[in-house]
């Protein structure tokens, strides 16, 4: 025996870091179960941690970056009431609509102070802040120039609408050239930065989120097989088929897999939902709204300056187009297109309509309903628009001028609500993407520890009666 023993050679490099005896390989077992869980548990705790952040930023910034883009409406309306101010002049039987004008203004101008505020809060850099200080500087000058118009407009002959002074043209002129040239752009600007705030967290947390899921699955299949190979081994060893707290233990960990990979993929889908079904519809419908608004503006520019009316056309047309694009060589081929398009839902497998609206209709979660009326307002929009300008060119100003403060700006009214009743639609899906995923995540930090805890436990209770029979 002892001539045998001292003929076994001595375990020699990574033989000697095996263990040699069956509870040295028990103990190497568990110690290598608990490290593979513990790296489970800090993979699923980040992945956690990722989609946390991600609802926690959009759910601050979306609304935030949402009111900021409001500013390019109130900017655009301030324009708008400014020049329906001036152009129904300040004659008795247009008090009541000048005042409502001026009102407007004046509530768009309050507004649009917020929204710059806003704006200011969510700047990142000196180059945004710097761009938001110009804006304050830049609307200041409007303001000047928009009161200096109203007041000799005011302190000029009564006049009827169409006929204000041209002194009162050019200081109006100055006003919405500051307006086109400064403002607008620069808001436009602000928007589109303060939007990267969503988007990059969104592109970010989200690939992060999937990413975690696929390492969290992935280290939990390694702790399964190395619980399978320990159950095999005890198993074999012990001449037991069935360990039944090791079983558990395996159980336990399938359970916590699973679960943490379905809370991440949910998580994932409701970052995904806000962003793409919610945030991005709202902020692409409030330009729609925006840049229909300023069109609007044109068609009473049109009429108060009539020396610009054919770039108030060309412009008008244009950001028709950018709202709803199809192709058209001139406004009223445009509005033939318009008046013969039946549907803005668009398929998967359909060529897309362009612009907003048709952005808008080509999304699978967009309200097919909810678009009609929006094209159904649209078109009238478009309808009336060719309806003035007709009246305009046979020197009618007198009919275009009511028709455009009359049952135009009804019409309007009505595609607007439209407009926002329809991005009430998606505020509604991003509200409940924001709760769903806040929802998924809560708990978690005492679910996690818990479970493996729980894990750990049966893991012992598996193992301590093998090891105590080799005390």
């Amino acid at each position: 025996m002892r001539a045998r023993a001292a003929a076994t050679p001595p375990r020699k490099g990574l033989r000697r870091a095996v263990p040699s005896t069956n509870s040295g390989r028990i103990r190497a077992f568990v110690a290598g179960v608990v490290v593979v869980l513990v790296a489970l548990l800090l993979l699923a705790w980040n992945g956690v941690d990722d989609a946390r952040t991600g609802v926690r930023v959009i759910d601050t910034a979306g609304p935030q970056v949402i009111a900021t883009g409001d500013l390019y409406f109130r900017l655009t309306d301030m324009d708008a009431q400014l020049a329906h101010a001036l152009l129904v002049g300040d004659g008795p039987a247009h008090k009541d609509d000048r005042q409502q004008a001026i009102d407007r203004y004046t509530d768009s101008r309050s507004r649009a102070d917020e929204a710059l505020i806003q704006a200011a809060r969510l700047a990142r850099d000196s180059t945004e802040r710097q761009t938001a200080r110009s804006l304050l500087d830049a609307l200041g000058r409007y303001e000047q120039f928009a009161g200096q118009a109203l007041l000799q407009d005011q302190n000029g002959p009564v006049h009827s609408p169409g006929q204000a002074s041209t002194q009162v043209t050019k200081l109006y002129r100055s006003a919405t050239d500051l307006m086109k040239l400064e403002l607008l752009p620069q808001a436009y600007n602000l928007t589109l930065d303060n939007g990267t705030i969503v988007r990059h967290t969104y592109e970010d947390k989200r690939s992060a989120v999937l990413t975690g899921r696929t390492i969290v699955v992935v280290t939990g299949l390694v702790l399964l097989v190395l619980l399978a190979g320990f159950q095999w081994s005890m198993a074999r060893r012990f001449r037991r088929l069935l360990n039944l707290p090791l079983a558990l233990t395996t159980v336990a960990v399938v359970v916590v897999v699973a679960w943490t990979a379905a809370m991440l993929g949910s998580e994932a889908a409701s970052l995904s939902k806000a962003k793409t079904d919610g945030f991005d519809s709202i902020l692409a419908l409030a330009r729609a709204r925006a840049i229909g608004n300023s069109a609007q503006a044109d068609q009473t520019r049109y009429l108060l300056d009539p020396e610009r009316g054919d770039t108030y056309e060309q412009v008008f047309q244009s950001k028709s187009q950018t709202v709803l694009y199809l192709p058209a060589d001139n406004l009223a081929g445009y509005q033939d297109s318009v008046r013969a398009l039946k549907t803005l839902k668009t398929g998967p497998k359909d060529h897309p309509i362009l612009g907003f609206l048709g952005a808008e209709g080509h999304r699978p979660s967009s309200d097919a309903k909810a678009l009609g009326a929006v094209l159904r307002g649209f078109q009238r929009f478009q309808a009336n628009d060719r309806q003035m300008r007709d009246l305009a060119k046979v020197k009618q100003t007198g009919a275009a001028i009511a028709l455009q403060t009359g049952q135009a700006a009804t019409d309007y009214a009505a595609y607007d609500d439209s407009l926002v009743k329809l991005a009430a639609v998606h505020q509604t899906t991003f509200d409940k993407a924001m709760k769903d995923g806040k929802g998924g995540t809560q708990g978690w930090q005492y679910a996690l520890p818990i479970a493996g805890l729980v894990v750990v436990l049966l893991l012992v209770v598996g193992v301590r009666p093998r090891l105590a029979e080799y005390r």
